[in-house]
C-alpha cells in the first residue's frame, strides 16, 4: 500500500460552539457510541488515474468549510468546531494483486469503517484507490456524518461532478452560528421550543400500548422490502394531488395507530431543513428532528392524509431550534410525566422524487407477492427505541428499514407496522379505485 499526501487550502476559517445541525448529530453519535460512517465502494470509470483521484480529493477538502472540521474539546467534554483553512490529508493507494480488486475494495471499507474515529485529530474523510496491476479499478470514501448529511452529500456529489467553481453557497457552519445567537435566531428558536412544551405535554405518554418482548440482543433490525408501496403511494398522491412524502407518511400513521394501539402517534420526523434561507446549498449537517402529532384513528384515509399533512407542516416548521434549551425542556416534561415517557421515535424518508402519473390498481395488485421482510441485524450496541428509515431500494422498490429496542417494541409488532404500512397504502389506492 502507498500513501501520499495531499495539500489543499480553501476560504474561512475559525472556531466557535457547534450549530444546531451539528449539535443535532453529535448527540446522536454520543448516544449511539458511534461515528456514523457513510459512503461507500465505487467502480472506476476506465481511464481514471490516481492523480485524478488526487485531485478529487484536494477539490472536496478545499471547496468545503465542513470537510476541513475538526473538533476542539473542553475539560468537560464540550466540543467546539474548529474550521482551517489549510492542511494535508493522505489518500491510499491499494494494489489488489491476484484478488478480486472489488473484494479488496470491501475490505478497505471495511477498515475504514470499524477504525475508531479522531474527531480532534482526523480529517472527516478517509478515501483510497484500489488498483490491479496498476489500473485504478475502485474508490473507497468513507466520512463522519457529522460533517455530513444525505442532502449536503448530493450537493458535494453533483457540484463534484460538473467541478463546480463558483463561490460556495449559503451560510456555512461557522456563519450559522453567529445567526443562531442573534436575535432573530433567537425567536425562531423559542417559537420552536414552545411548539414542543405544547405538544409535549399534551401526546401519549407511550408509543406502544402492548406488553413488551425484551429479547438478546437487545437491539434489532429489520427490512421489509415492497414494489406495491410505492405504486400505491404514486396512485394516492396521483388522484389526491398531495405529495407522495406526505402520503408514505399518512400509511405510517394510520399503520402505527392500529399496531400500537396509541392515538394520536407521536413521532419525531427528520427535517432536512433545506427549505430554509441560507441553507439550500449548504455541504454539512443542517437536519434536526421534527415533533410531530398525528390524530388519525378512525379515518378514512384521504381525512387522515389531511390531518398528517397539516401536522407534518407545523412540525417542520419548528424544527430548527436550540438543542440544549430544548433538552432542558424536555427533561423537565419528562420528569413529569413519569418513567413511561418515551419521545424516542423517529421516521426518515429518504425516497427520490416520486412520478406523479397514475397508476393502474392492477399493477398494484400484481406487485403484492413481491413483498418480503427480514431481520438483519441483532446487536447489543445503544440505539433508538425505533427508528424507521424509508429508502428507495430500486427504481420499482421500497425499503422499509426499521431498528427496534426490542425491550420497548416487539418484533412482531415492528414487522406488522411495515407491513401494514403496504397494506394501509394499497387499501386507500385500489379500494378508491373500485
Amino acid at each position: 500500500m502507498t500513501r501520499i499526501s495531499v495539500a489543499f487550502a480553501g476560504e474561512g476559517s475559525g472556531e466557535d460552539e457547534l450549530s444546531w445541525g451539528q449539535r443535532e448529530i453529535w448527540e446522536a453519535l454520543v448516544a449511539q457510541r458511534s461515528w456514523m460512517p457513510m459512503g461507500g465502494t465505487l467502480p472506476l470509470p476506465p481511464g481514471h488515474t490516481v492523480e485524478d483521484t488526487v485531485e478529487r480529493l484536494r477539490y472536496q477538502m478545499s471547496r468545503y468549510q465542513s470537510m476541513r472540521t475538526r473538533l476542539r474539546f473542553a475539560a468537560d467534554g464540550t466540543p467546539r468546531q474548529v474550521v482551517h483553512d489549510s492542511g494535508e490529508i493522505t489518500l491510499e493507494v491499494v494494489e489488489a494483486g491476484p484478488a478480486d480488486p472489488y473484494e479488496v475494495a470491501l475490505a478497505v471499507q471495511r477498515r475504514y469503517e470499524q477504525t475508531e474515529f479522531d474527531f480532534a485529530g482526523e480529517w472527516p474523510l478517509r478515501m483510497a484507490v484500489v488498483q490491479q496491476d496498476g489500473t485504478p479499478t475502485h474508490l473507497v470514501a468513507i466520512m463522519t456524518h457529522f460533517v455530513m448529511d444525505g442532502g449536503g452529500a448530493a450537493i458535494m456529489l453533483a457540484e463534484e461532478d460538473r467541478h463546480e467553481t463558483a463561490p460556495v453557497r449559503g451560510m456555512q457552519a461557522l456563519e450559522q452560528v453567529q445567526w443562531q445567537r442573534s436575535p432573530a435566531g433567537q425567536r425562531l428558536s423559542g417559537a420552536a421550543i414552545r411548539y414542543w412544551e405544547a405538544t409535549l405535554r399534551t401526546i401519549p405518554a407511550r408509543r406502544f400500548a402492548g406488553a413488551s418482548d425484551p429479547r438478546t440482543p437487545r437491539y434489532w433490525r429489520g427490512e421489509f422490502s415492497s414494489a406495491a408501496l410505492p405504486l400505491a403511494v404514486q396512485s394516492i398522491a396521483a388522484r389526491t394531488q398531495v405529495d407522495a412524502t406526505t402520503v408514505m407518511l399518512t400509511a405510517c400513521a394510520v399503520a402505527s395507530v392500529r399496531v400500537c394501539g396509541v392515538n394520536p402517534l407521536a413521532t419525531r420526523l427528520v427535517s432536512s431543513n433545506r427549505f430554509r434561507p441560507g441553507l439550500a446549498e449548504i455541504v454539512g449537517p443542517v437536519s434536526q428532528s421534527a415533533l410531530c402529532a398525528m390524530d388519525v384513528a378512525g379515518l378514512p384515509f384521504d381525512e387522515a392524509l389531511e390531518r398528517v399533512r397539516r401536522a407534518s407542516v407545523l412540525a417542520y416548521k419548528h424544527g430548527y431550534y436550540d438543542r440544549a434549551r430544548l433538552e432542558e425542556i424536555s427533561a423537565a416534561i419528562a420528569r413529569e410525566r413519569g418513567p413511561e415517557f418515551d419521545l424516542d421515535w423517529f421516521y426518515n424518508n429518504r425516497r427520490g422524487p416520486v412520478d406523479p402519473s397514475p397508476v393502474d390498481p392492477s399493477l398494484v395488485r400484481a406487485a403484492l407477492p413481491r413483498s418480503a421482510f427480514r431481520w438483519t441485524i441483532k446487536r447489543d450496541e445503544v440505539y433508538a427505541r425505533m427508528f424507521l428509515n424509508v429508502d428507495d431500494e430500486s427504481a420499482e422498490t421500497v425499503r422499509l428499514r426499521i431498528e427496534i429496542d426490542t425491550h420497548h417494541l416487539p418484533p412482531t409488532a415492528a414487522e406488522a407496522l411495515l407491513r401494514g404500512m403496504e397494506e394501509v397504502a394499497v387499501e386507500a389506492a385500489i379500494g378508491h379505485a373500485g
